[in-house]
C-alpha cells in the first residue's frame, strides 16, 4: 500500500508477542469495548466524531486492554515498549503527512492543482469521470508504487474537477481509492507488494502475477458499475463549466509549464527516491512556481500587495504550515482552493499515534496473537484457511489499526499452516494483500483510512460504499477459494 519511508525488512522482523494465560474472550474485551464506545461516540458526534473524541476513545480503548493485561500479569513496561515500538514505526507516514499537507498548500498557491481542474473540466465529462478516475489512479499507482501519493497528487486534483462537475465527493474519492490500490497491489514498486511474498516465503513476481487472477477480475466489475453509475447519475457541473473555467482562469494564470513540477514528482518516485524526499523537492519547487506564475497571490498571503522578499517569503510558508484560502469570483471555487498545510493533517497525525497507541496495547498483552490463533483453529478445510486469513487480516486492520501489521501477524501465523495443507506460497501472500493491503483504507481509525480521508478531505463512511475494489477484493478471493479456482499446489506443474 503506501510506499512510505516505512522499512518492510523492520516489519518482516518484528517479533509477535505472546501470552499462554490470555484467553480468547480477555483478548476480544479491548476490542468489544473499542467497538461499542466508537459506535456511541459516532451515534453523538456524527461527523465531527474525527475532530478529536474519537482519538480519545482509541485512547480507552487502549485503557481497557491494559486492564486485562494487567490481570493477566502483563507488566506496564512491556505494554509501553510496545506502543513506542507501534509509534516509531509509523514515523515515516506521519512525515508524509506532514509533508503532504505542505505540498498540497504549494501547489495550490502555484496554481497546479488549479491547473489540473482547469484542464480535466475541459477533458472529463460526468459520464466517462468515474471510471477515468480510476484507470488515471491505477497508472499512477503503478507506476510509483504508493497510494499515498496517488491520493496526494492526482487524488486531489480529480476529487475537484469532481467536486466542479456536480458528482459527489464520496463517488469521487470511491473511484480515486479503487484505481490507487488497485495499482498498489500490482506495483513491484510498493513496500506491502513486497512485504506479503516475504511473510509468505514466496517470490515478487510469482506474487504479482499470481495476484492478476482475482485482481483483475476485481477491477474490472469496479470499472462496469462505475461506467454504469456515469451513466445514471445526475450532475450540475456541466453547465457551470465555462463559469468555472472563467473564474480559474481570472484567478490563477494557468498554463502547461505547471504541469513539470508533478512529472518532476513522479519521476522521483520512478527514479525510486524515498518519498518523503520526492514530496519535499515537489513542495519547494511548487513554492517556487508560485513566486514565478502568481506572484499577487502570493504577496497577498504574505499580508502585502505587491511581491517582495519579505511578503514572498511569508506566503509561502503561510502556504505550507497553515490555513490558507484564495478567493474567487465564485462561492463554490472559495471552498475548492483552500488548504490546510501542514497544520491539517495535525488531526490525522493525532488519530494515528492514539491508534498506535490501542494496536500496541494490545500486541503487549498478546490480544492480537490469541485471536490470530483462535482464528487458526478453525480452519478445517482449506476454504477455512482462507476464510481465517481474511478474517485475520480485516481483524487485525480494525483492531491493530495498521496495515502493516495486517500482513505481517497473518503472514506468520499462518504461512505453516498453508505448507501443511500442500499450499503454494502465493497463496497466502495473494490473500494477505486481497484482505489486508486493501480494506485498511475502510477503517476509519486505521492509519491509511485517516490518511486518505484527511488528505482526499472526504470522511470514510462518505467513501466506503464506492471504494468498490477494496470491499470487492477479499469477496473475490474467497470466491476463489470457495470453488478451487487457481489454488495452486506445492507440487504442481508451472501451468498452473
Amino acid at each position: 500500500m503506501p510506499n512510505t519511508e516505512e522499512n518492510p525488512k523492520f516489519r518482516e522482523d518484528e517479533h509477535i508477542v505472546k501470552n499462554k494465560e490470555l484467553s480468547i474472550w480477555e483478548a476480544l474485551i479491548p476490542v468489544f469495548a473499542l467497538v461499542a464506545m466508537l459506535a456511541y461516540n459516532v451515534f453523538v458526534f456524527g461527523d465531527d466524531a474525527l475532530s478529536g473524541s474519537n482519538q480519545f476513545i482509541l485512547l480507552m480503548g487502549g485503557a481497557v486492554a491494559a486492564i486485562v493485561g494487567i490481570f493477566n500479569k502483563v507488566s506496564y513496561d512491556q505494554m509501553i515498549d510496545e506502543v513506542a515500538e507501534n509509534v516509531r514505526s509509523t514515523t515515516g507516514a506521519l512525515l508524509i503527512l506532514l509533508m503532504v499537507g505542505a505540498l498540497s498548500g504549494t501547489w495550490l498557491v502555484s496554481g497546479i492543482i488549479p491547473a489540473m481542474i482547469y484542464y480535466g473540466l475541459q477533458i472529463l465529462n460526468p459520464t466517462i469521470f468515474l471510471a477515468a478516475c480510476v484507470v488515471i489512479c491505477a497508472i499512477i499507482s503503478i507506476a510509483t508504487g504508493s497510494s499515498w501519493t496517488t491520493a496526494a497528487t492526482v487524488g486531489i486534483a480529480l476529487i475537484g474537477i469532481g467536486e466542479a462537475l456536480g458528482i459527489s465527493l464520496g463517488m469521487t474519492a470511491g473511484a480515486v481509492l479503487s484505481g490507487a490500490y488497485f495499482g498498489d497491489k500490482m506495483s513491484p514498486l510498493s513496500d506491502t507488494t513486497n512485504l506479503a511474498p516475504a511473510m509468505a516465503g514466496g517470490d515478487l513476481f510469482s506474487h504479482i502475477r499470481y495476484m492478476t487472477y482475482t485482481t483483475v477480475p476485481t477491477v474490472v466489475v469496479t470499472l462496469i458499475v462505475f461506467i454504469i453509475l456515469g451513466f445514471t447519475i445526475d450532475t450540475s457541473g456541466v453547465a457551470d463549466t465555462s463559469s468555472l473555467l472563467t473564474n480559474i482562469g481570472t484567478t490563477f494564470n494557468i498554463n502547461g509549464w505547471l504541469f513539470i513540477v508533478p512529472l518532476v514528482v513522479i519521476g522521483l518516485i520512478l527514479k525510486k527516491a524515498p518519498p518523503l524526499m520526492a514530496l519535499l523537492a515537489g513542495t519547494l519547487l511548487g513554492g517556487v512556481f508560485a513566486i514565478i506564475f502568481q506572484p499577487d497571490i502570493v504577496a497577498n498571503i504574505g499580508g502585502g500587495t505587491a511581491l517582495n522578499f519579505e511578503t514572498g517569503y511569508k506566503g509561502i510558508l503561510n502556504a505550507i504550515t497553515v490555513d490558507t484560502e484564495i478567493a474567487t469570483n465564485d462561492p463554490a471555487l472559495n471552498d475548492l482552493f483552500s488548504s490546510g498545510g501542514m497544520s491539517g493533517m495535525l488531526g490525522t497525525i493525532w488519530l494515528i499515534v492514539c491508534a498506535m497507541v490501542f494496536g500496541g496495547i494490545m500486541d503487549g498483552i498478546g490480544a492480537l496473537e490469541r485471536i490470530t490463533e483462535s482464528l487458526l483453529k478453525l480452519a478445517k478445510t482449506t476454504f477455512g484457511l482462507f476464510a481465517s486469513t481474511v478474517g485475520s487480516c480485516l481483524a487485525l486492520n480494525v483492531t491493530a489499526s495498521d496495515q502493516y501489521l495486517a500482513i505481517v501477524v497473518p503472514g506468520k501465523m499462518f504461512s505453516k499452516a498453508y505448507r501443511e495443507r500442500g499450499l503454494a506460497p502465493e497463496n497466502l501472500s495473494r490473500t494477505l494483500e486481497d484482505s489486508g493491503t486493501v480494506t485498511s483504507v475502510l477503517v476509519p481509525w486505521n492509519t491509511c483510512g485517516a490518511y486518505h480521508s484527511s488528505v482526499l478531505g472526504v470522511g470514510v463512511g462518505e467513501y466506503f460504499l464506492y471504494a468498490i475494489f477494496n470491499w470487492l477484493s477479499p469477496i473475490m478471493t474467497l470466491l476463489f477459494a470457495a470453488f478451487r479456482i487457481k489454488i495452486k499446489q506445492l507440487a504442481t506443474s508451472p501451468a498452473e
